[in-house]
This record gives structure tokens, sequence and C-alpha cells, in this order.
């Protein structure tokens, strides 16, 4: 009898469901995509009912495909778009209001205030985080203060509030289950990391009443049973995570100083730091990875605004590549960038800088620059803002006595890209691993829903599973990796000058 594994991995854009069995390989796989609401600037909202609607026809759909029902899988994991904030009625099970997505900016005056009350180190301290209107917190208070009569609800335990994978968690179970796992909760600027709870002293900062937050388990654990009506027979939900902590799970990185960047149209980057919370002095966020039992597991987090976007920026804005898989054989044409560098700070710079002022430019063109200079230059971008991601964690690990990372797993779409996954090997002088299965991140999933049902004995099952489709071997001398990452920073700081 062959075991499989079904993952949902409800993105920002659309939902998706795999199929896998016991070695990680797919069977199946459907993705729907829904639609994107703008309100009035700075403002993003997602209709929650559509999201469940869009994640159970594509599980509906990936069964189908598969050939398999209910009863052929063992058990099923969920990972999610992290941060995007909904308040539910318990009894009607509806929500009060559209979901505000994680892009949403309209709580920043409020945590502008909260910073200028001087309470960013009390947050970090205890959160990890910086106090940030993308946390998920400031916007149950958005939601608490502006829905009418939502706080009179709430303070009678009548509403319910999650992330999207306590939505669906609630809407799988038929309302049974309000519940959410600890790298979800992490996200919340709530949620005490080292204690694996809620924190009185958050809640009472932001006004948040207890009554309304889910409970918080490890990330492999029995959630509960999928109520049969939805895909014809029980299943159960033993495996959630939100969707970066779950790609870091699915690339088996599971020790300190592993590593993983996901290429996207934005990079996160995350590495393991095992028991050990570090507050970073770099620019980083700590964050809890995931867990496979109540004992805290933590890693370093830092994102990148603009990855692959800078490739749909060549193709939609200039003009210059018909598609995005035509980026790498314009790039490859020429030898280099020719001393063009791009910064793409299309909407500032992200970690390690910090700059929402920042904005592109395009550095260093002569008469002698063509479109494929500036097409290797972007991609030679993403590999820049992440090499700078990657040297910025080995920093923070080697001040607490730790080790540089040796190696980094990628997966993402543009890891598909060679010549930009050899141009990130060169830069930051380690390998830099593709595995076999790029969908990583509902990968992850599965698995902590395998081990939590027993598909798995343990982590060196899972360590074993992962396979490497490719090594990029740095082929560059370090003095000349050095010379381009300094020329990187200079670009850096005349943008951020500027």
């Amino acid at each position: 009898m062959t075991t499989f594994l079904l993952a949902l991995d409800q993105g920002t854009s659309s939902s998706r469901a795999i199929v896998f069995d016991a070695q990680g390989q797919i069977k199946a796989q459907a993705q729907r995509e829904f639609r994107q609401h703008f309100p009035q600037p700075g403002w993003v909202e997602h209709d929650a009912m559509e999201i469940w609607d869009s994640q159970l026809a594509t599980a509906r759909e990936a069964l189908a495909k598969a050939g398999l029902v209910a009863a052929d899988i063992s058990a099923l994991g969920l990972t999610n778009q992290r941060e995007t904030t909904v308040l539910w009625n318990r009894q009607t099970g509806l929500p009060l209001h559209p979901a505000i997505v994680w892009q949403d900016r309209r709580t920043a005056a409020l945590c502008a205030d909260l910073r200028a009350q001087g309470l960013t180190p009390v947050v970090q301290e205890k959160t990890g985080l910086v106090i940030d209107a993308y946390f998920s917190g400031s916007k149950l208070k958005w939601l608490l203060d502006h829905v009418p009569g939502a706080r009179e609800q709430a303070a009678r335990g009548e509403l319910a509030f999650g992330t999207i994978d306590s939505w669906l968690l609630w809407r799988l179970t038929e309302g049974r289950v309000h519940a959410t796992d600890v790298t979800n909760a992490s996200r919340t600027m709530l949620f005490n990391v080292h204690r694996n709870d809620w924190d009185d002293e958050l809640l009472r900062l932001l006004d948040i009443p207890r009554e309304v937050l889910p409970a918080v388990h490890p990330s492999s654990h029995h959630y509960g049973q999928v109520a049969a009506a939805h895909l014809g027979g029980e299943i159960a939900i033993g495996g959630v995570a939100g969707d970066q902590q779950s790609a870091l799970f699915g690339q088996a990185c599971f020790e300190a100083g592993m590593a993983k960047n996901t290429y996207g149209t934005g990079c996160f980057m995350l590495m393991h730091t095992g028991g050990q919370f570090q507050t970073s002095a770099n620019g980083l966020i700590s964050t809890s990875a995931a867990q496979i039992d109540a004992k805290p597991r933590y890693a370093l987090e830092g994102s990148v605004f603009i990855g692959g976007a800078v490739v749909q920026w060549l193709r939609d804005g200039l003009q210059v590549i018909e598609s995005s898989g035509a980026v790498q054989a314009l790039a490859a044409s020429v030898p280099d960038s020719g001393g063009v560098m791009f910064v793409p700070a299309f909407t500032g710079l992200g970690a390690p800088y910090w700059n929402a002022d920042a904005r592109g430019a395009i550095l260093g063109l002569t008469r002698g620059s063509t479109s494929a200079h500036i097409a290797r230059a972007a991609l030679e971008s993403i590999a820049f803002q992440s090499a700078a991601l990657l040297q910025a964690m080995s920093r923070d690990a080697v001040a607490k006595g730790g080790m540089a990372v040796s190696e980094l797993r990628v997966d993402g779409g543009a890891c598909a890209n060679d010549l930009l996954m050899q141009f990130q090997a060169d830069l930051l002088g380690i390998p830099v691993v593709r595995p076999q299965v790029i969908e990583t991140t509902a990968l992850g999933a599965a698995y902590l829903a395998g081990l939590s049902c027993g598909v798995y004995g343990g982590l060196s099952d899972l360590a074993g599973n992962w396979r490497a489709e490719r090594v990029f071997q740095p082929a560059m001398g370090r003095e000349q990796a050095q010379e381009l990452m300094a020329n990187w920073e200079r670009a850096v700081r005349q943008v951020c000058a500027s």
C-alpha cells in the first residue's frame, strides 16, 4: 500500500493543493487564483470565503487527478500566507470584514505611535519582531476598533480571530477547531516565543481580548479531522506552518546553521538557529521555526522585496523580453554586466537595509551598455540582495558563537535559472543546492502531517528523503566576489542617499 499525504498551500494570489507520496514525490496538484482587492491606497484585502472556496476546490481536484479518495490520505498538512488577518463570528462562521492582507499598510500610523512610545525593545525581546504594520496584531486591533459592535461581541466571546491557517482549520472542521501553530502565532506581535504563549503585556498594549485568540500547538500535531462532507471522508489534520517556515522544514533544514532561500516575487531567506533565540544586530528578524513538539525552535529571517519581480519589470516595463523565461538567454549573451549595477528598490529596500524611501536605479551605464547588460545586472541584483542577507545572518550567527552558513538550499520559481544560481554561489563562496522537488512549502506541510500520524519515524526519515537535483559550486575567486559585493554596497549607498 502506498502512503499519500495531502498538502494545502494557501498563498497570497492563489490556493494550491498537492498530493505527495511518502518519499516526497508529487502525485498530483491543482491551483486556483482568487481576486485581490485594493479599496484605497495602501490597503489590500481578500475575501476569506473566496479563499475557502478556492482551497476546498483545489483539494477536491488534486484528489481526483491522483485517482484517490479521502481514505487513501494518511493526513493533511496546511501552509499559508502569513499575517493575513480574519475575524469571524463563531456562531455563523462568517467573517465580519474582508481579510486584511499581510501587505496592507493601514495600521502604519498606529505602529509608528507604538515605536514613538519606546516599545520596540519590549516587542523585539518577547516576539523577535520589529513593530510594523506587516504583522497581524495591529490588523486585529484595527478590526476590533473599526467594525461596528466588534469589541462588544468579542467581550462576549462571540468572535474568533485567526490568520489564514486558523480560518481554514475552522472551515475544514466545521467550527470544531479554533487553533494555530507556533510559526503563525509568532507573526502576530502578540506571542511570546520564549514561553510559546500569548503575552498578556502585549495584549494590553494593543487592547486585544484573549477570548478571540486561537489555541496554539506545535506545527506537527493532531489538530482534528476534516469533516467528511468536504472531501468525501474524514482526514486527519496533522501539520500547520506559515509558508516560509514550512519551506525551511521541507528543505530538511532542521539544525542550527542550515539555511534556505525562496526565490519568488521577493526572496525570503531563513536560517535555523536551533533552540537558541537570537536578536539580530544586522537588520533581520527572529521568528519561531516549525516545531514537532513543545520545545521552542527558532530561525533568523530576512526578506528581499523585489526578487523575481525585477524580471517581470524587464518584461512589462522596459519590454526587453517577451517572457520571463527569456531573461536567462539574454543575460547569458554577454559575459558579465559590463559594469552595470541595478538596484531594484521599486518599493524601498528590505533586510538588511530597511530603507522604505529608497528608489530603484541603474548605475554604471556607458555607450557600450545594451539591454543584455541590463538584463544581466537585473538577474545579478537578486543574487546581490540575497548575498547581503546571508552575510548578515552569518555575522549574527558567529557573534552568538555559532557557525557561518556552509551551504544554501534554494527553492521558488527563479531558482530554475541556472545563471542566477551560479552567480549566487560565486558571490557567497559556498555551494548553492537545488533540490529535486522545489515545491518545498507544500512539502514541508506534508512532512509535518506525516510525522504526526506516524508515516515518518522522525526527522532522520525526512532528511533521508531530501535529494539534490543540482549543486552549484562557487567558481569565482574570493577577491573578485568581494569586489563585486563592495560595488553593490556602494550602489545601495547611492540609492539610499538620493
